[in-house]
């Protein structure tokens, strides 16, 4: 019986001193202003060149991040692959904006993709849009190509052969690879960039997958357009469900320049989207990858039921749950004891590099509601069981 509240299984993986270091990770992120007045003191910090470097990677860096090379990261590799989770690669570094800098990201995420063949410890590789190509020359195809110059479709032909590079070495190599959903203001781009790239290679068995962000109140029916536009042109849709990450900046953008909300009106109608989208996916399922990214219960005990429901195989290669390495240990370890394929997103990079993606990571632990004092339960829960 699958069971969310068993911590033993949840934290089989933690020692004593793994679990005191999270409780006061949660402990010290449960404190928005902790939280602020961290995030500021440690950019000053790495611009000043002090010695924080250790401290950074002796915490918040070792709850959420796999190491700062591929190779440092062998080590969570194996001890998810130890409880049957797998490791999505994830090459965290942000806010790139020069040609050199998407050449090195291409050829990252392509030794992902190298490090990931014929690895069962790693089903899928991942990357963003924007860390190919310039946010500002998404922004500007993002209704038309036709919006570009001379010197921007040049730019954009280079995005472009990045993007088909990393998914020719992907179907080469028989490695999916998910293409991460990001602001609602360069996703068109990025949706008719995935849309070409899985009908490319998706004709056989799914391998480019796009995200579909259901805190938007149009991705539940762009999900179904998406399904439809494949199935009429003979590919297999990749579909990585999630709720969504950018909410707060998104209403504010609306709001500043006079557009409607792309955000949902509620929690509750992302949660009805996001669990009628999983139910879509798995009627289709002959024809659909789906990757569920949730840290929600509901929603998981929602698609385990649903392959219950359709007599699908737990271990069907097209059905797959994901959570955040450092987050949500009970939902990813006790699906996985109960037989269900599930990965975790590791990311990697340099310390310094990662920085922005640590202090996004604790900002939401603090913003969501609940998810800080829910991990703090959960851990106070194993460690007192542990002392009896």
């Amino acid at each position: 019986m699958l069971s969310f509240d068993n911590t033993e299984v949840a934290f089989s993986s933690k020692s004593n001193s793994d679990l005191n270091r999270s409780y006061w990770l949660f402990k010290m992120v449960s404190n928005p202003a902790l939280v602020n007045f961290g995030a500021k003191f440690t950019n000053i910090a790495i611009k000043l060149h002090l010695p924080i470097k250790t401290a950074i990677k002796a915490t918040i860096f070792k709850q959420f991040c796999g190491g700062e090379t591929i190779e440092e990261c062998h080590t969570a590799i194996k001890e998810l692959g130890d409880f049957k989770i797998g490791t999505i690669l994830d090459y965290s570094i942000e806010g790139k904006e020069s040609e050199t800098d998407f050449d090195s990201c291409t050829e990252e995420t392509i030794k992902t993709i190298h490090r990931a063949k014929g690895e069962k410890n790693i089903p899928f590789s991942v990357f963003k849009v924007t860390g190919l190509g310039r946010f500002a020359l998404l922004e500007k195809a993002n209704d038309q190509l036709e919006n570009l110059d001379t010197d921007e479709k040049a730019e954009y032909a280079r995005l472009y052969n990045r993007i088909y590079r990393i998914c020719s070495e992907a179907y080469k190599n028989e490695v999916p690879v998910f293409i991460d959903a990001e602001d609602s203001w360069i996703q068109n781009t990025i949706d008719r960039l995935a849309d070409e790239m899985m009908e490319n290679f998706n004709k056989v068995r799914p391998l480019v997958y796009n995200t579909y962000q259901l805190y938007r109140h149009d991705r539940l029916s762009f999900l179904k357009e998406s399904f439809k536009r494949a199935q009429e042109k003979g590919y297999c849709l990749g579909a990585k469900l999630v709720r969504g990450a950018y909410m707060e900046k998104e209403r504010e953008r609306a709001l500043n320049k006079g557009y409607a909300d792309p955000i949902q009106p509620t929690k509750e109608a992302t949660d009805r989207d996001y669990n009628l989208a999983l139910r879509f996916c798995i009627e289709n399922i002959s024809k659909i990858g789906l990757c569920a990214g949730t840290h929600n219960e509901e929603s998981s005990r929602i698609l385990a039921d649903l392959i219950s429901e359709f007599k699908v195989d737990k271990h069907n290669k097209n059905i797959f749950f994901s959570q955040l390495l450092g987050m949500s240990d009970h939902i990813s370890y006790n699906l996985a004891y109960n037989g269900y394929n599930v990965a975790k997103y590791v990311p990697y990079g340099p310390v310094n590099e990662v920085l922005p993606y640590l202090i996004r990571r604790a900002q939401e632990n603090t913003s969501v509601k609940g998810q800080t004092g829910r991990e703090l339960s959960l851990i106070i829960k194993e460690k007192s069981r542990r002392q009896k």
